[in-house]
């Protein structure tokens, strides 16, 4: 069925932040403070793998970097963009009215949860290139992988932050839905060169989260998000750029 993979993610993060809430009751400070280290670095090393996973490359017998004037571009332009938005200012107004509404009202890092959570499980190739193969083929083996996955990093985000990751379930939901909703009219943007590139910088921002859980926030990977909107526009004058040339 069309968008049982986004469906099947949804229940696994809410069940998987559930299962790290019955872990956290029994969980001393200390404990979940180490846990918060070790995510981090979980987190770091997913965007890192990534990222040199899509930057560089074996051209006979000698490695080549690409991306780096798509990354420049896409995060410099992106990130202005996003601080004058604000975007991460209103993530956390959501989180806050998410707060008030379920009874979140003491918890301290439940705004925190929710913004981490979500930018972590919502940035990255598998959500988009398998909401797009749920949605034109019907085939949501790539989502039932991810569900897995979140469901593992939900059990420790829920354990470290508490109640306010497994709300994270409402942008994955709503990204991956609209993906696959929208997927005949996105083919044919979405080329293979694109997703690949939408992956190097999702991967630097999924980085750029794990620094944060790690060393306390560093960034404002909310207001970097445009970062990904910018890269079809790179992608798009590098093109007629190149065409130009030829």
């Amino acid at each position: 069925m069309i968008g049982s993979g986004t469906i099947v993610n949804v229940i696994a993060v809410i069940s998987g932040g559930a299962i790290g809430l019955c872990f956290k009751k029994g969980l001393k400070e200390r404990y979940q403070e180490i846990l918060m280290h070790a995510l981090g670095l979980c987190v770091m090393l997913i965007g890192i793998s990534g990222t040199l996973k899509e930057m560089f490359s074996v051209e006979d017998g000698v490695i080549a970097a690409n991306g780096t004037m798509l990354m420049i571009f896409s995060l410099v332009i992106g990130s202005l963009t996003g601080e004058w938005i604000n975007i991460e200012a209103r993530m956390e107004r959501l989180g806050d009215i998410l707060k008030s509404r379920f009874g979140g009202g003491s918890d301290d890092l439940f705004t925190e949860g929710f913004v981490a959570a979500s930018l972590t499980i919502c940035i990255g190739a598998m959500a988009i290139v398998g909401a797009l193969q749920d949605g034109l083929t019907g085939d949501a083996s790539m989502l039932y992988a991810k569900a897995v996955l979140d469901g593992v990093i939900l059990i420790v985000f829920a354990s470290a932050y508490g109640k306010g990751a497994l709300f994270s379930a409402i942008p994955v939901g709503l990204w991956q839905g609209l993906i696959t909703v929208f997927a005949g009219a996105l083919r044919p943007v979405l080329t293979e060169g694109l997703i690949g590139d939408l992956s190097l910088v999702g991967n630097i921002l999924i980085l750029c989260v794990g620094i944060n859980l790690a060393f306390g926030k560093k960034f404002r990977v909310g207001n970097m998000l445009p970062a990904l909107l910018f890269v079809p526009v790179y992608d798009f004058f590098s093109g007629i750029f190149s065409s130009c040339i030829i």
